[in-house]
């Protein structure tokens, strides 16, 4: 029956341990786009083609242009 005196305490400061950080993750806009980094995933591999795509681009242009 004692420790109950023990686990109601750490119960109730994990709790507003807990509510603080959820408020916090709000404020500081955690929440505000929840799709970026998932897309993000998709995309990356267009942007590293199209560097590749556009060297290549520019160096069949410069062995045409001799």
């Amino acid at each position: 029956m004692s420790v109950i005196y023990v686990l109601i305490p750490i119960a109730i400061l994990l709790t507003a341990l807990g509510i603080y950080l959820f408020f916090w993750a709000v404020k500081s806009d955690q929440f505000d786009d929840l799709e970026k980094q998932g897309l993000s995933i998709l995309f990356e591999e267009d942007k590293n083609n199209t560097v590749e795509n556009n060297k290549k681009d520019k160096q069949e242009t410069s062995n045409n242009d001799s």
